[in-house]
């Protein structure tokens, strides 16, 4: 009885460890000529796609780095939904900072949450506001709170810029904010 088992399970495990020789049924004769299709031929079929007309935007494709960012503000999500923060605009007492050691007590430029600095997205913000909360400043832009500091309370953020010329030329200015969902 085993050998009549066995026999009866030799073809399926054929199919299994060698498909293309069960799945093949013809064979491509030596003197056969394969078409390839032209330059001309693929631009017609690629009109043909649904998704090939005018005015498609493609989809944005997230950076491995981006990805990892979002990992890890992602801790922070439970918090960001539970705190209170500002439905309208409110103003913001806006500087900027640099990742120098005689500014943050260190220089790898990494921030309170974990990531590292990064020009036009880091915002250090008040405690208030969870890390990864998207505020848009006017005339900035939309920043993400990933930083913290010993000065910044109550209305006052930090805007992380890469040298300190372009901190001392932005200087303190009083801004319009929102949150940003």
């Amino acid at each position: 009885m085993r050998i009549i088992s066995i026999f009866a399970s030799l073809p399926m495990l054929w199919v299994m460890l060698f498909p293309q020789h069960a799945l093949a049924k013809e064979t491509i004769n030596a003197n056969t000529k394969i078409k390839f299709k032209t330059e001309s031929s693929l631009n017609q079929l690629n009109n043909k796609i649904p998704y090939n007309f005018e005015g498609y935007v493609p989809e944005e494709v997230k950076t491995l780095e981006e990805i990892q960012n979002e990992k890890i503000l992602a801790r922070w999500e439970e918090s960001r939904k539970k705190a209170n923060l500002p439905k309208e605009k409110f103003l913001v007492n806006a500087s900027a900072y640099t990742a120098a050691a005689d500014e943050c007590g260190k220089s790898d430029g990494i921030t309170a949450s974990g990531l590292k600095v990064k020009e036009n997205r880091t915002l250090a913000c008040p405690k208030a506001y969870p890390f990864g909360t998207k505020i848009n400043i006017e005339g900035i832009g939309t920043l993400v709170c990933e930083d913290r500091g010993g000065a910044i309370k109550e209305n006052h953020v930090d805007v992380y810029v890469e040298t300190k010329s372009k901190a001392f030329a932005f200087g303190r200015q009083n801004l319009l904010a929102e949150v940003v969902k």
